[in-house]
Order: C-alpha cells, then sequence, then structure tokens
C-alpha cells in the first residue's frame, strides 16, 4: 500500500504564487482610452451619424454619443451607448479640432 504524502506546511504559498504570476502577467496598465488622441489626418471627419439613443437602461445613466474615430487610414464610426453615472462628474464627448497640419480626435473624458 503506497501512502499518499502530505503537503509540506508550504504547499499552498507554492501553489498561489505561481498562479498569482500568471494572474497578473495580463494585467496591462495603460492610459483610459478617453485621454488617447488619434493621429494627426488630412481628411475632415464625416457629419455625425443620426443616432436613436432610447431609453436609459436605469436611473441616471448618461448617453455617451457616437464619433468618427480615424481607423486604418479612414474614419470609422463608433456608435454611442448608455454609460453608468459618475457621481461628481460630466462627459465631455469626443470631438474632431482643426490644427495646422489637419484635423485631431480628442478623445471623450469625465470630467469634474
Amino acid at each position: 500500500m503506497h501512502k499518499i504524502p502530505s503537503p509540506s506546511r508550504h504547499g499552498p504559498a507554492l501553489l498561489a504564487a505561481p498562479l498569482l504570476a500568471l494572474a497578473l502577467a495580463g494585467c496591462v496598465v495603460a492610459p483610459p482610452r478617453a485621454y488617447i488622441a488619434g493621429p494627426t489626418v488630412a481628411i475632415a471627419p464625416p457629419p455625425p451619424v443620426p443616432e436613436v439613443v432610447g431609453v436609459a437602461p436605469a436611473y441616471g445613466y448618461v448617453w455617451i454619443g457616437g464619433f468618427w474615430n480615424w481607423v486604418g487610414g479612414r474614419h470609422v464610426w463608433v456608435a454611442g451607448h448608455w454609460a453608468a453615472p459618475r457621481p461628481g462628474y460630466r462627459w465631455v464627448p469626443h470631438h474632431w479640432e482643426r490644427d495646422d497640419d489637419g484635423w485631431r480626435l480628442r478623445g471623450g473624458r469625465w470630467e469634474r
């Protein structure tokens, strides 16, 4: 009859460390997407696409309107969506600004 070895007093810790390392390996720290501005482009964005806003999914939700993004050398519409409210903040929408070299997208963001 074989005896099953009992785990050492460090067994759970030795097992947890690789699992924690594996879980953290997938973590990426990046600035919120709203603050990333696209490149300067020569082509002005088209007019906004009309959107059906509909009814908020819950009281206090905020409509984040759609916008034209610059992807793969062309303007691509990103549809609007409802977002949970952030008390003490207001939503500043995405918008395109004209500068000396062309057009630059300013990302939407929550602002105090």
